[in-house]
């Protein structure tokens, strides 16, 4: 049985887990418009609602959405702020929510979208308490917004552990005892999730 081919609007193709997945799609034979904050078919800032808007306007209607991309400040219980909980949402969950939101008029019937979470949802880690947050928040919007989407659209989130690439780049596991994984199997949860029938899911890859 032959996939389809999709027009896939991937939000986030410089860091390792996004030019895995492009990599992963363009093999696949899929349509990809690239977007990242400085490089790719278009420059994208996921925490201005501008830059989204203009993207999409760019690039039309689409298949698929998928984000690989979220910023928030690692730091311990005790020293996080009100600023920092403000700065990990506004660089990860809402952004992502405003990218879905957005991008409602664009992505065809029986297209997805796809956001990026993280295994801190559900793994405490000294200094991970803004991931917590936003990765639980991730997830919490995938499953109400799938129910309300229905059957037109669909929309999952990717949950994975600690990139082997990443250790690679930084010299040092920081999740002691935690099998890391390759950016490839990451990729590939991204295309379950743009190739495949499911919605409302978090899949987690290497956790």
């Amino acid at each position: 049985m032959n996939i389809p081919k999709k027009s896939v609007f991937l939000i986030g193709t410089s860091g390792t887990v996004g030019s895995a997945v492009l990599k992963m799609l363009l093999a696949r034979g899929h349509d990809v418009v690239s977007a990242d904050y400085d490089e790719g078919d278009l420059r994208i800032d996921i925490t201005d609602s501008a830059s989204i808007a203009a993207a999409y306007a760019q690039v039309g209607e689409i298949d698929a959405v998928a984000c690989t991309v979220g910023m928030v400040p690692l730091l311990p219980l005790h020293q996080i702020t009100r600023a920092h909980v403000d700065e990990a949402i506004r660089g990860k969950l809402s952004s992502q929510i405003d990218i879905v939101l957005q991008g409602l008029p664009f992505v065809r019937e029986g297209g997805s979208f796809t956001l990026i979470s993280g295994i801190m949802s559900r793994m405490p880690w000294f200094g991970g308490i803004g991931a917590s947050i936003v990765d639980g928040g991730i997830e919490a919007f995938v499953i109400g917004a799938a129910a309300e989407l229905g059957r037109d659209r669909r929309i999952n989130a990717i949950s994975p552990t600690i990139v082997q690439e990443s250790i690679d780049k930084i010299g040092t596991n920081l999740l002691p005892g935690h099998q890391p994984v390759p950016a490839s199997q990451v990729a590939g949860a991204y295309l379950r999730s743009i190739e495949g029938i499911e919605t409302g899911q978090t899949f987690l890859v290497g956790h």
